[in-house]
């Protein structure tokens, strides 16, 4: 791939992922492996100040059913005025579906509902369409549902469930590499590619600029964005030196 400057750019969304009111990683998406990393608002404007046009903000304590951080993710919204917002965690009813779309988010991830309550979840990519991501959280070609704690089916049946209710974009998780910057998984995401000509989001073990250059490389396949959580913490690279290399 010697003409890289020639390729789509790659859309980056900085990850802040919220417990307990504070700007959390965890490993392999295990409740317990929380790395605190301070004021989710400052974390976000940090990522809006080095050129984020997307922020992926997780609300864990819902995602893992054992609370909210609404206020805290509203103040996030807010303070990035200008940058989109993918919003995740614990949307799983209307009632909850509805206060993620008037919190200001652009985009909301559906997770678990999507698989443990396919009417509904069809029901609202038909309402909803562009505003609606499904997340599939994979390990090996097994659905890991419910905060990753339970098996959620076969990733190629819910796939096609999904692809006939018009889900407008997928949001792919190899949770084996979360939070480990083992590196993300090409061979899943090439193969999602062949399956849906839907835009695809890559998540986890994005752990060098190296991997957002490989990335970069299925953009014409139909990876649209990568999730980056971890690495920045971490200080592998900055969010600046990322952007470049995704080609913004």
């Amino acid at each position: 791939m010697n003409d890289f400057a020639s390729t789509p750019e790659l859309v980056l969304l900085p990850a802040v992922d919220v417990a307990d009111g504070k700007a959390v990683r965890l490993t392999q998406g295990e409740a317990g492996t929380e790395t605190s990393y301070g004021d989710p608002v400052d974390a976000a404007a940090d990522f809006a100040r080095q050129g984020a046009q997307w922020i992926h903000l997780v609300d864990l304590d819902a995602a893992f059913g054992r609370g909210s951080n609404a206020s805290v993710m509203r103040k996030v919204i807010k303070q990035v005025k200008g940058v989109q917002v993918e919003l995740s965690g614990g949307i799983r009813d209307d009632r909850s579906l509805e206060a993620a779309l008037e919190s200001g988010a652009s985009r909301i991830n559906l997770g678990t509902a999507a698989l443990e309550n396919p009417e509904w979840a069809a029901d609202v990519i038909n309402r909803y369409g562009e505003a609606i991501a499904v997340g599939l959280d994979v390990r090996g070609t097994t659905l890991a549902a419910r905060g990753w704690t339970r098996d959620g089916g076969d990733l190629w049946t819910v796939l096609q469930r999904l692809e006939d209710a018009g889900c407008s974009r997928y949001v792919v998780t190899d949770v084996t590499k979360d939070g480990t910057l083992r590196g993300p998984n090409i061979e899943l995401l090439r193969e999602m590619t062949q399956r849906t000509p839907k835009p695809i989001v890559a998540s986890g073990g994005v752990s060098s600029l190296d991997d957002i250059a490989a990335l970069r490389e299925l953009v014409p396949l139909g990876v649209e964005g990568a999730i980056v959580g971890k690495a920045l913490y971490a200080g592998q690279f900055t969010l600046a030196e990322a952007l470049d290399v995704a080609g913004h």
